[in-house]
């Protein structure tokens, strides 16, 4: 077996993001059957099946060792429990961010951190004789925060689901839910706790540790990895061309090293010096080689700067036990 299955969103702003991603990287994701197809495919890597599925059907897929990989949430992921144990958590991607917190009613003012909560939670417990409602979708990761925090007179109830609207409808009297600004948490009279954050979120490409891996499918799976890095690689460096003049080599060599460059090849021969060096420490550098004497300089933007293996690849290469 060489090939690798590999399931990315199949709508919404997530899909949207992940495609751009990975046209970005080199690796544009051409769907069958139009906008509405279900299987899709990578042209620059063949041997990578491409499945449209919804976000947590990727997470359930993984944790089933149906797919090899696929993007998905973080927060899907950690809500797998045990089951978690069996996910590479291969590469953050930079997008979907939100979070996970805990919300309770706008109008409880001397309600703030999770201490307050516990409090109300005992009183209401003593009033009603019932345990205090958190209305949520992530059952797991809810109940695990709420007993590290000390709450214990709770009782979960799953949310199908607008989890925000469950104190307004009686169902609930706090929720657990996922928030990117905020703006829906206020709008249905809810405020978050200080403490409340469960987890920063983002979509990452993941990989199941059940899938059916075999030396050929991780090299399909490594060049895809390697083909992302290189891309992000390139964007944080830039190809600098330094013509010594009047400047001397060494000076240069240590100006460019202490900033993090990386001389491209060996020039020893030429009165050329070229680096791989940090974008962000362009502007300095320059002016000082260019103060010392160096000169011309070019910067040059690069597509793609690919290494022998790249980092992402190896991590999850040992992450997989796989040699």
């Amino acid at each position: 077996m060489n090939r690798v299955s590999f399931a990315i969103p199949s709508k919404g702003r997530l899909q949207e993001q992940t495609l751009a991603f990975f046209q970005d990287a080199g690796l544009a994701i051409e769907q069958f059957g139009g906008e509405r197809g279900y299987v899709a495919r990578m042209r620059a890597l063949p041997e990578v099946d491409v499945r449209l599925l919804s976000a947590s059907d990727i997470a359930a897929g993984l944790r089933d060792g149906e797919l090899h990989a696929g993007v998905t949430g973080e927060d899907l992921l950690r809500e797998l429990g045990a089951a978690f144990a069996d996910i590479v958590m291969v590469a953050p991607l930079g997008f979907g961010r939100a979070d996970l917190v805990v919300a309770v009613p706008a109008s409880w003012l001397d309600v703030s951190c999770m201490a307050d909560l516990e409090a109300v939670a005992a009183e209401h417990r003593i009033a009603t004789g019932r345990r205090l409602r958190v209305a949520t979708k992530y059952v797991r990761q809810a109940r695990a925060f709420f007993e590290a925090q000390g709450v214990d007179d709770f009782r979960i109830v799953e949310s199908l689901g607008a989890t925000e609207g469950a104190p307004a409808a009686g169902v609930a009297e706090v929720v657990v839910d996922i928030t990117t600004t905020g703006a829906t948490l206020a709008a249905n009279h809810l405020k978050t706790l200080a403490d409340g954050l469960i987890l920063h979120s983002e979509a990452q490409i993941a990989a199941s540790r059940r899938a059916g891996w075999d030396e050929a499918s991780l090299t399909v799976f490594c060049r895809l990895l390697d083909q992302i890095d290189a891309r992000a690689r390139a964007k944080r460096l830039r190809l600098v061309r330094v013509s010594c003049a009047g400047a001397s080599r060494s000076v240069l060599h240590d100006l460019f090293g202490a900033a993090g460059a990386v001389e491209a090849h060996d020039q020893s021969d030429t009165a050329t010096l070229v680096f791989y060096c940090p974008a962000e420490s362009l502007a300095g550098l320059c002016a000082e080689a260019a103060a010392s004497g160096a000169g011309p300089i070019a910067v040059l933007a690069a597509e793609y700067v690919y290494e022998h293996g790249s980092a992402t690849a190896k991590r999850f290469s040992t992450a997989l036990s796989i040699a």
